[in-house]
């Protein structure tokens, strides 16, 4: 029996991805291990080793285009094994709406694929067929435009195979607002109405405002996708409170320069070149992992059930890439010195831009840190990224005019502003943290013992 190959999930939010290139075509004999294809997700660029080895058939995968997770893009087979028909192309995103046939039954398929739903670590929540709060089933692009429009699945009668919601009946519903009336019909008696959602200005209101011609659309990606909805769940989600200090970096510059001048010079394949290059945003990394440490109460993620307390601070940096940003972590900050945190952040770094970065490498933390004072930005506040409390939004170093024991001096100063997730840190224990980053950053000796 041949070997079904899935586009796997290689990402916790990762609903569909894309394969960017295929290395083996049609009919290529394939060991396994060999690579077989690479997938784009939103966040990172992975490639697939073949599950078996054979003969790769009925590549069904198409390049470029959204495949949902778990469906079959190939199947391999052994090497003597009989190849009959072609297996059917898998639908797309959107195209999960079949139909069944005169007779009444959906038309059979050569190989036995194994549904999406089924498969180890796929919800149905996520973008697959699935059951709908009543029990029915809908199609992914039945189930998106149900949520898109608010209405609730379990209120719309379903006329595909098996009473599955698709595409049509959510239509229909919006058009005649039935599923509305009928969410409106289960409410308990005398239960107040809910207040309408607010919804944004739909695509063709905002197109009227401008005029037809003195603009490009430029479809979205996963990438920007993502972030969008991250960013409305983080802002609707979270209750954000702000903390803003000023911080004086003489003595940091003076440290830095003066470990940079004493680091050892080690040989490369371009030549000799220093062993680490500290950067001011390598020793923020480290004051902030050392600060959650000295505040443990503050290195902690909500969840409804309980406080989840950190034994370790993991600080991701905000990294921009082409279309986006990305988050890669720094694991145990707190325990690493100056000189790994700062080789590990550039490689880190250079490897998110080219979309190298393994899953584990971006997911979780306990913290973060935005910087933009490399753009001379004096002051912001950043976004919170779940599942963290914090985010520590950095500001350009420049010299103010500070007042010193009743005299005004000359000082570099930088200015900070910690967002904090209120369920998770109170502002007294999100002052207490700020605090003591301060104190690390205009005592930057204390980083080193």
């Amino acid at each position: 029996m041949p070997t079904e190959v899935i586009l796997p999930k290689v990402d916790m939010d990762m609903a569909t991805g894309q394969i960017s290139r295929w290395f083996a075509e049609e009919g290529a004999h394939v060991k396994k291990g060999d690579v077989l294809f690479e997938i784009e997700t939103d966040k990172a660029a992975m490639e697939i080793d073949a599950p078996a080895s054979g003969v790769l058939r009925d590549v069904t995968g198409k390049e470029g285009v959204d495949i949902p997770v778990g469906a079959p893009v190939a199947w391999i087979y052994a090497e003597n094994e009989t190849y009959g028909d072609k297996a059917p192309i898998f639908p797309l995103v959107g195209e999960m709406s079949a139909e069944p046939t005169e007779g009444g039954a959906v038309p059979p398929t050569p190989h036995s694929v194994t549904p999406p739903s089924a498969l180890p670590g796929i919800s149905p929540a996520g973008g697959e067929i699935g059951q709908s709060p009543s029990g029915g089933r809908a199609t992914p692009l039945a189930r998106r435009l149900a949520r898109e429009a608010g209405l609730t699945l379990s209120a719309i009668s379903g006329t595909g195979p098996h009473g599955r919601v698709v595409k049509a009946d959510v239509d229909a519903a919006i058009a005649g607002g039935g599923a509305k009336a009928a969410a409106a019909a289960k409410a308990p008696a005398g239960a107040p109405a809910a207040a309408p959602a607010v919804k944004p200005m739909s695509d063709d209101q905002v197109l009227k405002l401008f005029e037809e011609g003195s603009y490009e659309l430029i479809p979205h990606d996963n990438m920007r996708k993502t972030i969008a909805r991250r960013l409305v769940e983080a802002k609707t989600t979270i209750p954000h409170f702000y903390l803003t200090l000023d911080c004086e970096l003489d003595a940091l510059l003076a440290l830095r320069t003066q470990l940079n001048a004493a680091a050892p010079v080690k040989k490369t394949d371009k030549g000799e070149a220093p062993a680490y290059k500290l950067s001011v945003n390598d020793m923020v990394i480290k004051a902030m992992a050392m600060a959650l440490k000295a505040v443990p109460d503050a290195n902690a993620s909500w969840t409804e059930t309980a406080m989840v307390k950190h034994k370790h601070a993991d600080v991701g940096v905000a990294v921009s890439i082409p279309g986006g940003l990305i988050t890669p972590i720094i694991r145990h900050a707190d325990e690493k010195t100056l000189s790994v945190i700062s080789n590990e952040m550039k490689d880190l770094a250079s490897r998110a831009r080219s979309r190298k970065l393994k899953p584990e490498e971006y997911q979780g933390g306990t913290t973060a840190v935005s910087n933009l004072g490399m753009f001379g930005i004096k002051d912001f506040a950043a976004v919170i990224n779940p599942p963290h409390a914090t985010i520590l939004a950095v500001g350009a170093g420049e010299q103010r005019a500070v007042v010193k024991n009743g005299e005004i001096k000359i000082a570099t100063v930088m200015s900070v502003t910690l967002s904090i997730d209120h369920r998770a840190v109170d502002g007294a224990l999100g002052a207490e943290l700020l605090v003591a980053f301060k104190k690390l950053i205009e005592n930057p000796m204390g980083m080193l013992v």
